[in-house]
């Protein structure tokens, strides 16, 4: 397996991809519940939600990053309250960016602390700035009705454990 330029790594996040179609990844992401309501983002190439969140800058780390996509997305400073889950997570997809890599991507999940209010300031751009970025809130005894990512959330967030739970997906 080879690797491609390593100094082409997108934003300096900790990501790269192999020429054989493999790619890795280094996230941290949010989860905020605001009145029975969960944060999610989405864009007008992507037909799924997914959560705020994004790479780790080299140097940078997973609690820096989570504050910094928060404010990025959300225009809101959110505070952290606790890391919730850890996910290793393998998949492949079959339309957008990702379109034939396989990815494996860990990623760091931080659960906010409410602020009491779904008001939000964003005006924040996905996939390289390329494309407009909304953020939704969806019921959290729902979120089985709607593609959003990770699945694990659907159970999950109906009970967030004490203490930092690790899953690993294969998708």
């Amino acid at each position: 397996m080879k690797i491609s330029n390593l100094t082409e790594m997108i934003n300096e996040d900790i990501c790269f991809q192999t020429k054989d179609n493999r790619r890795f990844r280094l996230r941290a992401a949010a989860i905020i519940i605001e009145n029975g309501y969960v944060l999610f983002a989405t864009n007008a190439a992507e037909s799924y939600y997914y959560t705020v969140g994004g790479g780790v800058r080299l140097g940078e780390t997973v609690e820096q990053t989570v504050v910094r996509e928060v404010k990025e997305e959300t225009g809101v400073d959110y505070k952290i309250d606790r890391l919730a889950f850890v996910q290793e997570n393998f998949f492949k997809r079959d339309d957008g960016m990702l379109k034939d890599l396989e990815c494996h991507e860990i990623t760091f999940y931080f659960l906010m602390k409410p602020r009491g209010t779904q008001q939000l300031n964003s005006h924040s751009k996905a996939l390289n700035n390329t494309v407009d970025e909304q953020m939704v809130w969806l019921p959290v005894d729902k979120l089985a009705e709607y593609e959003a990512y990770p699945f694990f959330f659907r159970e999950k967030l109906k009970n967030i454990p004490l203490y930092p739970e690790h899953i690993v997906t294969k998708q």
